[in-house]
């Protein structure tokens, strides 16, 4: 309505300035418009800088489920202004790492030790460390999607997607009373969980990798992993990724490994251990 009511015309520009839900929805509403209006976004919370702010998707939820209409429409550029970080509250500065710890964990292991070894300062809100891991995740991203030879996820597998298939449902049986990024650090303790118990992940890794979630003061358990409701999201994300279930596993810091099933009973052990 806002672009109709301006009158503006496929060469004009949209700018969004806004976390990543708002990206996402002035996202879509500018890729629909005209049948598409450029777009320039400014992310202003640490995870749309380090993650949702490089994507090509514009989603919105629907029928109680992450994302479900939504288009790829790559933006025409993004800025990342630091000086809006320092506007978010400490629970929303600190959520956002979690896409760091996500990507460095099937991408970089430097990075997880950059992080392992900065997690008090980037708690403290120290800006330099926080700019350095953001700026590595943010290339990480964006160089997974335009050099990864699927950038529009027509495939199954969604590397950039690992601990996501329960963080997506938590989101909403917590009825989004958890962040996103709190929902993702909760996924990957999952995840990992799932992974040792699969015979992928040593007890070593697994315990230092969680040691490093609970030093940024990001959770990895939440009461809602216990409703019965919640295998349900496997189904849902196999649906949104369309054909074979595809889940990331990890064999190692920087070693992912792709699984195509996973029965309920092993989720169930490994929530039983997080819990």
């Amino acid at each position: 309505e806002a672009i109709h009511n301006e009158h503006l015309c496929r060469k004009s520009v949209v700018l969004a300035i806004g976390g990543g839900a708002a990206l996402d929805v002035i996202g879509f509403a500018a890729s629909i418009a005209h049948r598409g209006i450029p777009l320039i976004r400014i992310p202003t919370t640490t995870l749309s800088a380090c993650d949702s702010g490089l994507g090509v998707k514009n989603g919105i939820n629907y029928f109680g489920k992450k994302n479900f209409i939504g288009v790829f429409d790559p933006p025409y550029a993004v800025i990342n202004d630091y000086s809006f970080l320092t506007t978010l509250d400490d629970r929303h500065w600190i959520a956002g790492v979690s896409e760091a710890v996500k990507v460095a964990l099937i991408k970089d292991e430097a990075l997880f030790d950059t992080i392992e070894s900065k997690a008090e300062m980037l708690v403290n809100r120290n800006m330099d460390v926080a700019k350095s891991i953001i700026m590595r995740s943010a290339d990480l991203h964006l160089h997974h999607i335009t050099e990864g030879g699927d950038p529009f996820e027509k495939s199954e597998s969604r590397p950039l997607d690992f601990g996501h298939w329960s963080a997506h449902k938590l989101e909403t049986l917590t009825e989004f009373t958890l962040t996103h990024g709190e929902a993702v650090s909760i996924g990957l303790a999952l995840d990992i969980t799932i992974s040792k118990r699969l015979g992928f992940l040593d007890e070593c890794t697994h315990s230092r990798i969680l040691s490093v979630l609970h030093s940024l003061n990001l959770p990895t358990t939440h009461k809602e992993l216990l409703n019965p409701e919640l295998i349900k999201g496997l189904e849902e994300f196999r649906e949104h990724i369309g054909g074979e279930l595809t889940l990331l596993m990890l064999e190692g810091l920087g070693k992912p490994n792709e699984i195509h099933e996973l029965d309920s009973e092993t989720v169930r052990q490994a929530i039983d251990e997080l819990m």
